[in-house]
C-alpha cells in the first residue's frame, strides 16, 4: 500500500500536502482500492468557504459510495476538473493526478495534528 512520507493523513483516509500554493487535498491509496473502480468524483465549486471535517466531495466506485471531508477550515481555490472526463485518474494515481481539490487553508497549524505516514500505515494494517 502506497502511503507517501510527505503529506498528513486522516483517520477517515484523506490526505493533505502543504504546498506554497495551498493545501492539496486527495483521498489515499487504501480509500481507492476499497472503493474498486471510480465510477464518478462530485467536486466542491471554487470560492466555496470549508470548516474542518466539512464534507467537499463524494465520490462514486463499483463496490461502494464515499464522502470526503477537509481536515482544515479554508476556501476551495481550485478542483481537479480532469476527474469529471476521467475519475479513473483517482485509481491510477490518488497521489498525483487524482488529487481533489486545492485549499487555501485559513491557518494550516491543524495539519500537524493529523496522521503522519506511519501513523497511517498503522491504522490501515
Amino acid at each position: 500500500m502506497n502511503v507517501p512520507e510527505d503529506r498528513r493523513y486522516t483517520d477517515q483516509h484523506e490526505w493533505a500536502l502543504l504546498e506554497e500554493s495551498g493545501v492539496r487535498i486527495g483521498i489515499t491509496d487504501y480509500a481507492q482500492e476499497a472503493l474498486e473502480e471510480i465510477t464518478y468524483v462530485r467536486l466542491p465549486e471554487v470560492g466555496r468557504r470549508v470548516t474542518a471535517h466539512e464534507k467537499v466531495a463524494d465520490v462514486d466506485g463499483t463496490k461502494t459510495f464515499a464522502e470526503v471531508f477537509t481536515p482544515l477550515d479554508g476556501v476551495v481555490i481550485a478542483v481537479n476538473l480532469e476527474l469529471g472526463p476521467h475519475p479513473e485518474l483517482v485509481n491510477s494515481d490518488p497521489y498525483g493526478e487524482g488529487w481533489f481539490l486545492l485549499l487555501e487553508p485559513d491557518d494550516p497549524g491543524p495539519l500537524d495534528a493529523l496522521l503522519d505516514a506511519a501513523a497511517y500505515r498503522a491504522l490501515i494494517g
